[in-house]
């Protein structure tokens, strides 16, 4: 069984209401053969990102970036997962309430250095998640785990 990692960081409700619906998206009964493991930023170890053959990543846009606690899990495991872990897929959702650009940035360079290959659309939401906003979550969620069904 493959293993999707959801590293994220909730600090508010709309971030939440994202989370919940990449999750929903990815633990759909459609969805076969892979295990769904969930990990707050700040708990991820290299261990579960080793273990992970995808992933899928969540954060607010503090300041224009992205979390300090993402950026804290990637630093933590940068270089124990850098060679083995290319050419996974992942998939991203943001919630900024400003510019996400500078987040988005980030994401895209720390990704390109790992060698992951975007999997889906990033989601972007800016104040509360619409109707449509959660659809492009749940539709994240289950587009990257279905890609590692076998």
């Amino acid at each position: 069984m493959k293993r999707l990692l959801i590293v994220h960081h909730t600090p508010s409700p709309h971030c939440q209401e994202m989370f919940e619906a990449v999750l929903s998206g990815a633990t759909d009964p459609e969805i076969e053969g892979v295990e769904v493991i969930r990990r707050p930023a700040l708990t991820v170890s290299s261990v579960e990102m080793l273990e992970a053959a995808g992933y899928l990543l969540g954060s607010p846009a503090n300041l224009g970036y992205i979390s300090g606690a993402l950026k804290h899990a990637f630093d933590q495991s940068y270089y124990q997962i850098l060679d083995a872990t290319r050419g996974r897929p992942f998939g991203v959702y943001l919630h900024g309430n400003e510019g996400t650009e500078g987040a988005e940035r980030a994401i895209d360079g720390i990704t390109a250095g790992l060698g992951w290959v975007r999997a889906a659309e990033t989601v972007i939401v800016s104040g509360k998640p619409s109707k449509d906003d959660v659809e492009a979550c749940w539709n994240l969620g289950a587009t990257v785990a279905a890609q590692l069904m076998e």
